[in-house]
């Protein structure tokens, strides 16, 4: 028994639920009498909606496969060798379900040092290996082909990535060794990442042969066999592969410089897996691959017993398979079809609505307003949209003419609404305003139809009271921008019925988003834990900690934005009335800061000025700011504001608010943008103690998103 194989039997013993993918070799005669051709299909015997993945007994498939080539190729019986994969897929990387079960460093190294003694083998064979992507590929189904000679790609392919680092990993199997010393260190440093610090980017397969990891690019329908007639002509000499020459000077260290600031500037230090992947590319300088391989293994290990990278499987455990079974969601049965949307309110958000239940929903889509001026605007701005859409080839000029058509303008509501199924208010965030306009629906609206509310702090409950039918009612409070944040918070109100809840839920889905069910309570979520986060900050500055240290403070989470700049994304004002809704609450814990109070009155965007490109606290807004004498450090004032966050979800969870704080964590993540190395925040507040030191106890299990005991 060889080395690997024992490895490999070693590592399948830890991983007892392994979707095992079979290695399938046939032999074909390639054209132009090129030769006999041994070609290696990667199929773990399902469709395409359960993807090829390398767990242990995944890659001991492969090495028996690469045993049969192997002794094929040495007796001269093949002249080559290819791998590809089923349907739609090539192969999407290590079977993450085995490493959450990983207790130790040395099952770790195991891993680790098993990929690369298979994959490596590829490049090793007495004949060129070749590798077809024939479908989606990321992490190991990359990693595998660029061990080979030379690799195609399909036009069709929709998704090619390294997104280890985005999970709080680095490319363990050959990637940070071999990609580099490929394509160049700066292409590289973006696809190992760049690509992975900015939400797990995508490659198509066009990019992946202008990046120059593959060496031939063919259209989907035909494309197995015009990478083989390719094959023959590299294998007779006909086809000429030629790769630029990778620069081994400065470039490659600006390279890896350009990787550190982009990773400074999106994690501020606070995740180790971008780091580390930038340490093994700045050694694969010199081309000596085996200390690459080994620098791979050493950090794999370190990072699969790390926290973050437990907070970040956890992440992804979370948007993967809880967002896809919402906790308390009512049988799927009970929803009613959909076939006609109103909209109240022809505003950007409400027209960013109107655009999105267009494109996912493809009915009609009719929108009011207060004047005719306001309803051409509204129109207007969905007709643009799609335009967009036509021109950057998103949609053919027939789907675009028939989306155009769907959408339509009225003033008056009996109009508009009397046959509409699915009915949504976008206007003023005023109590008063929104009792108002669901009357004047209820009024003309057939009594079927569920009346939803975008509201983002009032009670939904409240909104309904006045109503005959207040069980109609449900929140569906989205977040902006609409196109990209997938959350969407839906509210139950004390009278909603299971039939307007499962609708919501139902239409959430075919809108392509995260939906959440949450109790009618101030501020749901999202807004309620960031509302009590930007207090603490504010109050932390009104006392007297200068502006720079209270925003450098929080800069160890690594969020996506610090707490001033996403008070501007947000709006002082809203940010203002949202403190005040939660204020009236919960007085003793929200406090309405007079310094956000004068910069709203004094009409200012934010704190910022960016003269020099860089934001710096506007001359305008300091005058304005009145602060006490109480001077905090950066830890100081961290400490202060996780221990608000945590007090607020510990509440949370108590007054189910939630069902869990796995659902607080999936909001933040779907719906803030926060990072998968926190896992959202309770791991963090977990792992740092913060937890047990405010609320006495953890808010997950152990194990659930750290190292099992």
């Amino acid at each position: 028994m060889s080395s690997t194989t024992e490895l490999l039997k070693g590592a399948a013993e830890l991983f007892p639920g392994e979707v095992v993918t079979q290695a399938h070799v046939r032999h074909l005669d390639l054209p132009a009498g090129a030769g006999r051709f041994a070609l290696i299909t990667l199929d773990n015997g399902l469709d395409h909606t359960k993807p090829t993945t390398f767990g242990p007994q995944s890659l001991a498939n492969l090495d028996a496969a690469i045993d049969q080539v192997e002794k094929e190729a040495s007796e001269g019986s093949i002249v080559g060798v290819g791998i590809t994969g089923k349907p739609f897929i090539f192969a999407v990387g290590a079977d993450l379900k085995g490493l959450e079960i990983l207790k130790n460093h040395e099952d770790a190294v195991r891993i680790g040092k098993g990929g690369h003694d298979v994959f490596r083998r590829l490049s090793s064979l007495a004949v060129p290996t070749f590798a077809y992507y024939n479908g989606a590929a990321m992490g190991g189904g990359v990693e595998v082909g660029l061990h080979c000679s030379y690799r195609t790609v399909s036009k069709a392919v929709p998704a090619f990535s390294l997104p280890e680092v985005f999970l709080g990993l680095v490319p363990g199997w050959g990637g940070c060794a071999l990609l580099p010393n490929l394509i160049g260190a700066d292409r590289a440093v973006s696809v190992i990442v760049e690509n992975s610090l900015n939400q797990n980017r995508q490659l198509k397969g066009a990019q992946v042969f202008e990046l120059g990891i593959a060496d031939a690019l063919f259209d989907g329908a035909d494309f197995l066999e015009r990478s083989l007639v390719w094959t023959a002509g590299v294998l007779t000499g006909g086809t000429v592969v030629e790769r630029a020459e990778i620069d081994r000077g400065d470039a490659w260290d600006q390279a890896v410089a350009r990787g550190r600031a982009i990773a400074d500037s999106k994690v501020h230090g606070a995740a180790p897996a971008a780091y580390r992947a930038l340490e093994i590319i700045a050694a694969a300088k010199d081309g000596d691959l085996g200390a690459g391989f080994d620098a791979e293994d050493q950090a794999l290990a370190d990072l699969i017993m790390s926290g973050e990278l437990r907070s970040g499987l956890y992440a992804f455990n979370l948007v993967q398979k809880r967002a896809k079974r919402p906790a308390g969601a009512p049988d799927k049965s009970l929803a009613r079809p959909v076939t006609k949307v109103g909209v109240v309110g022809a505003g950007l958000m409400a027209s960013q609505l109107a655009l999105l239940f267009l494109r996912r929903l493809e009915v009609p889509v009719v929108l009011t307003d207060i004047d005719q001026a306001r309803v051409d605007k509204g129109v207007g701005y969905v007709h643009a949209e799609i335009d967009k859409l036509l021109g950057k080839g998103r949609i053919n000029q027939d789907k675009a003419n028939r989306l155009k058509a769907l959408v339509t303008g009225v003033l008056d509501k009996a109009e508009g609404f009397s046959d509409a199924d699915f009915i949504i208010e976008a206007v003023f965030e005023e109590i008063g305003v929104k009792q108002q306009v669901f009357a004047e629906v209820e009024a003309v609206a057939p009594a079927h139809a569920i009346l939803a509310t975008n509201t983002s702090s009032l009670s939904v409950t409240e909104m309904a009271s006045k109503l005959k039918n207040p069980e109609r009612v449900v929140g569906f409070h989205f977040f902006n921008p609409v196109a990209i944040l997938p959350l969407l918070e839906i509210v139950r109100g004390e009278r909603t019925d299971d039939a307007a809840l499962a609708t919501a839920f139902g239409v959430a889905r075919k809108l392509k988003k995260t939906a959440v069910l949450v109790k009618d309570a101030p501020a749901f979520v999202v807004n309620r834990i960031l509302t009590r986060f930007m207090g603490e900050i504010q109050n932390v500055i009104d006392e007297g900690t200068p502006v720079a240290v209270a925003e450098r403070a929080v800069e160890p989470l690594g969020l996506p934005m610090s707490p001033l700049v996403l008070l501007e994304l947000v709006g002082p004002a809203i940010g203002l009335h949202v403190s005040e809704t939660l204020h009236r609450a919960f007085p003793e814990r929200f406090t309405v800061s007079a310094n956000l109070a004068a910069v709203v009155k004094a009409g200012k965007r934010g704190f910022y000025v960016y003269d020099s490109g860089k934001p710096e606290l506007d001359p305008e807004v300091a005058a304005l700011l009145e602060q006490g004498d109480t001077v905090l450090t950066e830890e100081q004032t961290r400490d202060r504001v996780l221990d608000a966050v945590a007090e607020e979800i510990g509440l949370m969870v108590d007054e189910g608010v939630v069902a869990e704080a796995q659902d607080i964590d999936l909001c933040l993540i779907t719906g803030a943008g926060w990072p998968f190395h926190l896992g959202g925040i309770t791991p963090y507040l977990d792992r740092a103690g913060v937890s047990e030191r405010v609320n006495g106890k953890p808010f997950l299990a152990p194990g659930v998103a750290s190292v099992p005991a």
